[in-house]
């Protein structure tokens, strides 16, 4: 299933929208039934208005219907690995536990493998009284 993901998110990278960083990612998240969804980064002049690529795929997950993951692969266009930045790393706490893995892929395809845990160890959360 890795090299399917990665495979995927290196298509999506494709279609990424970076005129102003030229930073194309391009990311594929693996559904606990076994749906893949790809996503790429929309970049805008509003920096702030960006989207991730982890973002993008994990959103088009939820809008189908989907609450439930076990891994994705993040692919940038820089031989570094491409870390999820923090937004997506808070995001994704909110659906994923801490033995999700995360394919950290630099842009030939080669990865570093990581939890969930190990990416964001302490995450931001709170508990209501509803």
């Amino acid at each position: 299933m890795k090299t399917e993901l990665i495979k995927k998110a290196m298509s999506a990278r494709e279609n990424a929208y970076a005129p102003y960083s030229r930073f194309k990612v391009g990311a594929a998240l693996l559904c606990e039934d076994g749906s893949i969804f790809t996503g790429f980064n929309i970049e805008n002049k509003s920096y702030p208005a960006t989207m991730c690529a982890e973002r993008t795929a994990l959103y088009s997950a939820i809008g189908q219907g989907h609450k439930k993951f076990k891994a994705i692969a993040v692919i940038g266009s820089s031989p570094e690995p491409c870390y999820p930045c923090g937004i997506c790393r808070q995001v994704f706490s909110e659906f994923c536990d801490g033995e999700f893995i995360f394919y950290i892929c630099s842009e030939d395809g080669s990865c570093v493998e990581k939890t969930f845990d190990e990416i964001l160890p302490y995450t931001f959360s709170f508990t209501t009284n509803n």
